[in-house]
């Protein structure tokens, strides 16, 4: 089921919106939807992250390369 919301947004970002739009041949709404999508992914990421970092801590895991060295 589809809802419609409605947004207010200062001019710089409307005009950067229908730019990119013109760009990418994408509707407004197409555009937005894309960009709450890859939002709502990174949010995702970095709360799950944020719960296993005490986890990794605890194994020595403090930079990527620790990562790395860890599954080659």
């Amino acid at each position: 089921m589809r809802e419609t919301i409605t947004i207010s947004l200062p001019e710089e970002i409307k005009t950067a919106l229908d730019e990119v739009m013109r760009e990418e041949g994408l509707s407004r709404s197409e555009l937005v939807r894309e960009a709450l999508r890859e939002y709502l992914l990174v949010h995702r990421f970095r709360l799950l992250r944020q719960q296993m970092l005490p986890y990794a801590r605890e194994q020595g895991i403090y930079t990527d390369q620790d990562v790395f060295d860890r599954i080659s």
